[in-house]
């Protein structure tokens, strides 16, 4: 049986999560990717954790369920960090002048088209930067930089709680005890108002304790809780490839027996969840960013968005649609997945790096 609820997906191994990016600031492409994502099914629309953003997501999502009343009603969730993140910087020129002869890599480069050409150089579009990083190394002449941000949580909670916002997300990393200690009191005391809270990280050594030690400083845990595997940050629209890093550190995951439920994402794409249930990596299902919003880039091109009506009556948001729903169907759409043994894993050319780990929701 499908799911009816957000809560369901999580527990039918479901789950679909937007990740509209949290430094992305557009206001109208945060818009259509809400209204273009939850009338495809999305069981979760993540943003930045700015009250204009959420505003601009609530707006996509209310006319998605007006024109689409039979649909989920997702889960709007706003995006923390406890440090530097990359999920959290932007990209600066240092000199809009580039020379008469450089070849200007970074604008085809940047998936939300943040960096344009002008007669003297180039110039970036702060609100549609969401620090994905690849123009800083591509700049022959070297006069790129991102800048790391950090969200005011303190300030900022109590504006999103009012506005509806039912999950939050955690971005961080090993090492950070102090910090994210820090963080989560500050979130604390509208914790128990929400339904979800997501923690986002990656791998690397010592994780195990960093983990525990997060679940212990979590205590009484939320309503529902995420172990986001973020294998390879933004990235998904590169290639294939990509899901591998997710997909190791999920079964990783797996195996420390963690109370909540696990969900991948970092280089997530069209192969992520079969491969997943392929390998018998009992997730609750995945998070989509890179390469969701490039699927719909159409919709949400800062060049047309801006243009009314949000309706599905329009030519580019009802392809974009059509293409989101085609892709979150095969997220909800698969049968129970079966598991495979050790030995058919490791004889999987594409999966041979990736450890078989214990299978099963942890709770």
């Amino acid at each position: 049986m499908l799911a009816r609820s957000p809560s369901e997906s999580l527990q039918q191994g479901r789950w679909f999560k937007l990740i509209g990016g949290a430094s992305l600031h557009h206001l109208p492409s945060v818009r259509n990717l809400a209204f273009v994502f939850t009338a495809a099914g999305a069981d979760c629309i993540d943003v930045a954790a700015d009250p204009a953003v959420m505003r601009a997501a609530r707006m996509g999502v209310a006319a998605a369920l007006e024109q689409y009343p039979d649909i989920t009603t997702p889960w709007l969730m706003a995006s923390f960090n406890d440090g530097e993140d990359p999920h959290f910087r932007k990209a600066t020129a240092i000199a809009h002048t580039c020379p008469s002869d450089c070849p200007q890599p970074c604008i085809s480069s940047c998936p939300p088209l943040a960096i344009a050409a002008t007669e003297t150089g180039i110039s970036i579009h702060a609100q549609l930067c969401y620090g994905c990083g690849r123009c800083e190394p591509l700049c022959p002449h070297d006069l790129i930089r991102t800048e790391n941000y950090r969200v005011a949580a303190a300030s900022t909670m109590p504006q999103l709680v009012a506005m509806g916002v039912q999950a939050i997300e955690i971005h961080t990393r090993i090492g950070r005890e102090r910090e994210f200690a820090s963080l989560w009191q500050q979130l604390s005391p509208w914790i128990g108002s929400l339904e979800l809270v997501s923690v986002s990280f990656n791998d690397g050594r010592g994780l195990a304790d960093y983990l525990q030690a997060i679940v212990a400083e979590m205590q009484p845990l939320p309503r529902h809780l995420i172990w986001q595997v973020d294998g390879r940050p933004m990235s998904g629209d590169i290639g294939a490839g990509t899901t591998r890093a997710t997909l190791r550190l999920a079964a990783k995951v797996l195996g420390l027996g963690l109370p909540g439920f696990i969900q991948l994402a970092g280089g997530t794409n069209p192969t992520t969840m079969p491969k997943a249930r392929q390998l018998g990596l009992r997730v609750a299902g995945a998070a989509f960013g890179s390469y969701a919003r490039q699927l719909v880039a159409e919709a949400t091109d800062p060049s047309e968005n801006d243009r009314p009506p949000l309706a599905s009556q329009s030519p580019a948001l009802a392809e974009a649609i059509a293409k989101a729903r085609h892709f979150v169907s095969q997220v909800k759409g698969w049968p129970e997945p079966e598991e495979l043994p050790p030995a058919a894993i490791a004889n999987d050319p594409q999966t041979a790096l990736i450890p078989f780990g214990p299978s099963g929701f942890y709770s």
